[in-house]
């Protein structure tokens, strides 16, 4: 006996939920617009529009502004956090090696991050800026007091320059790694700079750490 075929229902046919996919895009639009306009600047709502999707279903995925920059902070920037953490623990004793390896990471971690920079001066850097403690407070001080802690050891054994500051040490190095990247759209026009890569930036900032930090060979 031959089977008969089931009959589809009339109406539109089921759709699959979205899934992950769909919440990532949404995030990945969130951060860029987060980095271009400010958090406080950019609304759930244009975030919705730019990912061509409901407020509803915007409320489904994020819930509020804070949930939103809740998910920002552990999914996008915690993890570029973690890698440069990552690669700090790999370096051995060698003060040389750690300054080198927390360049390096730093700038591969930035590098591939286009919104990280701006989201950097406009949240983290600014007076009010929303991210300030959940950055700084929350992952930041436990990837930098470590690090000036090493710097004012090696002073105390005498392998680093004593007139130094290891507070602005750590200063530096982040202004060396960071400020070229957020800076760029100015220096690069202006100077005619395009062409100057990530290494190439990350090769300066060692030879002046390298000079200026007068570490024994």
């Amino acid at each position: 006996m031959s089977r008969i075929p089931l009959q589809r229902k009339p109406g539109r046919p089921a759709k699959r939920p979205a899934g992950p996919d769909r919440r990532t895009r949404i995030l990945d639009i969130a951060t860029d617009l987060f980095g271009r306009h400010g958090v406080s600047a950019t609304s759930m709502s244009a975030i919705a529009r730019r990912a061509r999707i409901t407020p509803a279903l915007m409320h489904y995925y994020f819930g509020n502004r804070e949930s939103l920059l809740d998910a920002l902070v552990e999914e996008r920037l915690r993890p570029a956090v973690a890698e440069v953490a990552q690669q700090m623990a790999t370096a051995r004793e060698d003060l040389r090696e750690l300054v080198e390896c927390f360049v390096r990471s730093i700038i591969k971690a930035v590098a591939s991050r286009p919104w990280f920079p701006p989201l950097w001066v406009r949240e983290v850097l600014s007076e009010g800026g929303m991210l300030r403690e959940r950055v700084i407070d929350g992952m930041g001080l436990a990837l930098i007091i470590p690090l000036r802690d090493r710097f004012a050891a090696a002073q105390r054994t005498g392998a680093l320059n004593r007139d130094l500051d290891p507070n602005l040490l750590v200063v530096t190095l982040v202004s060396l790694t960071l400020f070229p990247f957020a800076s760029q759209s100015i220096w690069r026009a202006r100077l005619g700079a395009s062409q100057v890569s990530a290494d190439t930036i990350a090769s300066h900032a060692l030879a002046l750490l390298d000079r200026g930090l007068e570490i024994p060979r």
